[in-house]
């Protein structure tokens, strides 16, 4: 029922800028913490950006300065802004949040089917 829709990526040339959109859709009570996450191929997972529910915002040191992550309460939407975009940011970018429903007041992860970074020199 809880479903994760990413949107936003994209080709952009080094020093553009990108926002993603993580939109959550289904009968959710709150929204608590919220991950990005992306992968290269031939490289592992890498936890770009995370905010807990204090609000409280993480960030890989590969991105600080560059990245924002950041969130409308009001539309169940998630934001990664990206600046400055280097080639080594090229990924799939993944969304995941933890979440309570209506139904169960047990916190639940939840994931985006990724959406394509690519960053040409």
């Amino acid at each position: 029922q809880v479903r994760l829709v990413e949107s936003g990526g994209g080709l952009v040339q080094p020093w553009e800028s990108l926002r993603l959109s993580c939109a959550v859709s289904g009968n959710i009570f709150s929204i608590s913490t919220v991950n990005w996450y992306r992968q290269a191929p031939g490289n592992d997972r890498e936890l770009v950006a995370s905010a807990s529910n204090s609000g409280t915002t993480n960030y890989a040191d590969s991105v600080k300065g560059r990245f924002t992550l950041s969130r409308d309460n009001a539309k169940n939407t998630m934001y990664l802004q990206m600046n400055n975009l280097k080639p080594e940011d090229a990924a799939v970018y993944v969304c995941n949040v933890a979440l309570k429903k209506y139904v169960n007041d047990l916190l639940q992860n939840y994931w985006g089917q990724g959406t394509q970074v690519t960053v040409s020199s």
